[in-house]
């Protein structure tokens, strides 16, 4: 019976170990009318800023502090997006261009990641 009861707790100690360390990413329902501007985030810029503008290790989360209106305006992700950027608030070297980029994605782009920062109570 011993035996058993030691052979139980090493099964369920991992399980109970790892059930604790994954957090579910919250859904953000999005307007309809910002899908296009969700698309072209997702075709664009999550390679480097994620699928949850959380980041990644190419380049920084949009949902910080650093990114909202009153500190990037939106003419810094214009220029961003369309130009490039220094490295000022991260490490990850300055960002290029994007390719591929026009202002008129950006005008649909943007409107989805204020959004977004929004609902994640940054604007």
């Amino acid at each position: 019976m011993k035996q058993f009861v030691k052979l139980a707790c090493l099964a369920v100690i991992p399980l109970w170990a790892l059930s604790g360390t994954t957090i579910a990413a919250e859904k953000i329902e999005i307007p309809f009318s910002l899908a296009k501007g969700q698309l072209l985030y997702e075709k664009y810029c999550s390679s480097c800023h994620g699928l949850q503008l959380d980041g990644t290790d190419q380049g920084p989360p949009l949902v910080h502090p650093f990114y909202k209106p009153s500190h990037h305006g939106d003419k810094s992700f214009y220029r961003a997006a369309l130009q490039g950027t220094r490295q000022h608030h991260w490490n990850f070297g300055d960002m290029q261009p994007v390719g591929g980029m026009t202002s008129g994605k950006v005008d649909s782009i943007l409107p989805f990641v204020r959004y977004y920062q929004q609902q994640k109570k940054l604007c």
